[in-house]
């Protein structure tokens, strides 16, 4: 079945980095989009960036030129490269893949402190 998890989250100081990985399995990765969400406390979870198998890309205006998201075949896993990162992206980052319903990894929690 479908398997997606994250990892690489964490605790960061305003201005930092963080690469999220999300490990897909059981589907044919290669030839399917992939994006990553995100959710904050008390409001909706909303797009954060997208990859189609092909490798086009398209961000969120509130990451675009700070977070770049990219996917390795061979590996079967989507990454998310954060950098200068704000409080404002504290949220809980989940890994999408829509293969008829959307499927969703379990997530992971980034905090950026002031």
């Amino acid at each position: 079945q479908v398997r997606l998890v994250e990892s690489g989250g964490g605790l960061v100081q305003a201005g930092g980095s963080l690469r999220l990985s999300c490990a897909a399995s059981g589907f044919i990765f290669s030839i399917n989009g992939m994006a990553w969400y995100r959710q904050a406390p008390g409001k909706q979870r909303e797009l954060v960036a997208r990859i189609t198998s092909g490798g086009s890309t398209n961000y969120a205006d509130s990451v675009k030129g700070r977070f770049t998201i990219s996917r390795d075949n061979g590996k079967k896993t989507v990454y998310l490269q954060m950098n200068s990162l704000k409080p404002e992206d504290t949220a809980v980052y989940y890994c999408q893949l829509a293969l008829g319903r959307d499927y969703w990894g379990p997530g992971t929690q980034v905090t950026v402190s002031s």
